[in-house]
């Protein structure tokens, strides 16, 4: 049996004493300082890498909506139909013009082959048949040209369809059926992008924020007076190089964000510092009427010191808990 003194920092004498078994001591830790980095919770803003318009394609007015806020969509799916009543008139002229064109061409194939079997009794002339052959090649190219321009017509009415440009998922609407829209306008946004976390952060801290960088994302709708809860990690993507009103920008890429809002907020832990502490393991410690010892391995034998800690941190994928004052590098400490 053998009494270990617990003293305070100062080398005070408290009183106390403990009465402690010699093989109660498993071995000692060297104290040495560690470098850990300090995290900052921050608010990211969730962002799209791209929101592309589906614009309409032709005047007219809208008379059916097939999406709505927050629908996933592919590329290629009808979002709205846009009708213009001007389409179905053109295409019935469009008819009536080809109709008449067939029928000139008809009498024009018919005057031709006439003047050609005359030609050949020697009761006509070369230039009559000539006239009648350029007659019946404009009509046909007129017929031609009818045709290409009912096509632009149908063309047109097809256009009607506004696409989506992308996949991805509808932020908004800005029209309903019955609205009259003009060629290029909006019909919808649609968030077409990989989604990432956009941060803004103070411009003390632009020279510690570097890309590459790990980071801790809060689980969704956690606030600063909740906690830290970490539900996944992503990295520091980008860093852009100019400070705007005094805060510096970073993207974070995030491989599954989950079902985010765009503009939604949450809580990101970022590296923005590195410092230096002394730490030992959580076994080290212990506590008598409130107070922290720790023992250490004296001239004379363990001797316990009394020690103000700080917060937690893994030094080597082991726990340690800092020790602010009472040890000095190299100091042993006797585990429990």
């Amino acid at each position: 049996m053998r009494y270990v003194r617990f003293l305070p920092a100062n080398g005070l004498l408290l009183g106390i004493t403990l009465l402690v078994n010699g093989s109660a001591f498993a071995g000692d830790f060297t104290v040495k300082a560690a470098t850990v980095i300090e995290m900052k919770a921050v608010y990211g803003q969730v962002e799209s890498r791209t929101i592309v318009p589906a614009r309409a394609r032709i005047s007219g007015t809208i008379t059916e909506v097939r999406v709505t806020e927050g629908q996933v969509v592919k590329k290629g799916d009808v979002v709205a139909t846009v009708v213009d009543d001007k389409i179905a008139l053109q295409l019935r002229a469009a008819d009536a013009k080809i109709g008449a064109l067939n029928s000139q061409m008809e009498n024009a194939k018919t005057d031709l082959q006439r003047a050609q079997d005359l030609l050949a009794k020697g009761a006509a002339t070369q230039s009559r048949v000539d006239a009648a052959q350029t007659q019946f090649d404009v009509i046909t190219s007129q017929l031609a040209a009818a045709i290409a321009e009912k096509a632009v017509t149908q063309q047109s009415a097809k256009e009607g369809d506004t696409l989506a440009p992308a996949d991805g998922r509808v932020l908004t609407v800005p029209v309903t059926a019955g609205s009259v829209i003009m060629a290029g306008e909006t019909v919808a946004r649609i968030a077409s992008g990989q989604y990432y976390l956009r941060l803004s952060l103070p411009e003390r801290h632009a020279t510690e924020i570097t890309e590459g960088a790990q980071v801790d994302i809060a689980e969704r709708g956690i606030g600063v007076e909740g906690g830290f809860i970490k539900a996944r990690q992503g990295r520091i993507a980008k860093v852009y190089p100019e400070i705007e009103n005094g805060r510096v920008i970073a993207d974070v890429e995030v491989a599954d964000i989950g079902s985010f809002f765009v503009n939604e907020r949450t809580l990101v832990s970022i590296p923005v510092a590195k410092r230096t502490v002394l730490g030992v393991p959580p076994q080290a410690v212990s506590t008598v009427h409130g107070i922290d010892y720790v023992t250490v391995d004296a001239a004379d034998g363990p001797l316990g010191v009394a020690v103000v800690l700080g917060e937690r941190y893994q030094d080597g994928g082991q726990p340690r808990v800092e020790v602010l004052t009472g040890l000095a590098e190299g100091d042993k400490v006797v585990l429990p």
